[in-house]
């Protein structure tokens, strides 16, 4: 299995489908089927049947996005870029591969 270098509320950019170009913060992480929910990315409509504490109807919700589909979105270069790894006095810290600053 691939180590995910993204984490939960990292800025992150789509690069294919139909929301390309688009960014949101990641609200969920699925590991095991290398998948993450982005916040406002790759809404669908569902029908929603009432149970005992929410009402029936038309409902939008987000659904999961494959990482090779996602990038780390740079604030400042306003560009995607890859995320690498640097050890510091024992520390790991993840780092810009294109600038080499810290994240």
């Amino acid at each position: 299995m691939n180590k995910i270098k993204l984490k939960k509320g990292d800025e992150v950019i789509v690069l294919t489908g139909k929301d390309k170009g688009k960014t949101g913060k990641i609200v969920k992480m699925i590991p095991k089927g290398m998948k993450v929910i982005v916040s406002e990315i790759n809404k669908v409509k569902k029908n929603q049947k009432p149970d005992n504490n929410q009402p029936g109807g038309i409902v939008e919700k987000e659904m999961p996005l494959h990482i090779s589909n996602i990038a780390f979105y740079d604030q400042e270069l306003k560009k995607p870029i890859k995320v690498g790894y640097k050890i510091l006095k024992d520390k790991k810290i993840r780092i810009n591969k294109k600038s080499g600053k810290e994240i």
